[in-house]
């Protein structure tokens, strides 16, 4: 997940104060992945360092409102423009667990497998809960339309994990 994008698209409707910026990604993404404000504040500094934010005027004097230049603008439209890679996914503990676990001596795969399922289970049920909620009265924000599709994202990869993981089962079985 890009911080540094996430930022950028805040700050397309203005400048904010880091603070700010914190609690807007969160209620963006329903905390779905938590935001240390400690890594909002080092971004803003990298922002600022290639050119696609500077200090906005006024604002209180301790804190310091940031706002998009005009690099920072096509580098958005840029990172809009462009479809997220696939070819080069990130890395995935959890098939990196399941490749060490078949070919560790000792290791029962097949109880990772299970013990997996019943996690991802666990959490699909949490997200397909929130989403029912989310789902009952019309988004009134864009906000709210974000957070949906976030857990609509959630949601989808927990049931694709799930399949996953049963075919990972079956594999072992057929071995």
């Amino acid at each position: 997940m890009s911080i540094r994008y996430g930022l950028l698209a805040l700050l397309d409707a203005g400048p904010r104060y880091g603070s700010q910026l914190h609690a807007a990604f969160e209620s963006r993404t329903g905390t779905a992945w938590p935001l240390n404000i400690g890594q909002v504040y080092t971004t803003l500094g990298r922002l600022e360092r290639d050119g696609l934010i500077a200090p906005a005027p006024g604002g209180d004097p301790k804190q310091r409102p940031y706002a998009l230049t005009d690099a920072g603008r096509r580098e958005l439209a840029a990172w809009f423009a462009r479809p997220v890679d696939r070819t080069r996914p990130a890395r995935d503990e959890l098939a990196i667990k399941l490749a060490m676990a078949v070919a560790t001596p000792g290791v029962d795969a097949a109880a990772v497998i299970r013990e997996q399922r019943r996690h991802t289970t666990r959490a699909l049920r949490h997200h397909t809960r929130l989403r029912a909620r989310a789902l009952a009265a019309p988004p009134e924000s864009a906000d709210e339309t974000a957070w949906l599709l976030v857990l609509e994202r959630l949601v989808a990869d927990a049931e694709a994990e799930l399949r996953w993981l049963d075919h990972c089962a079956s594999r072992l079985t057929a071995s």
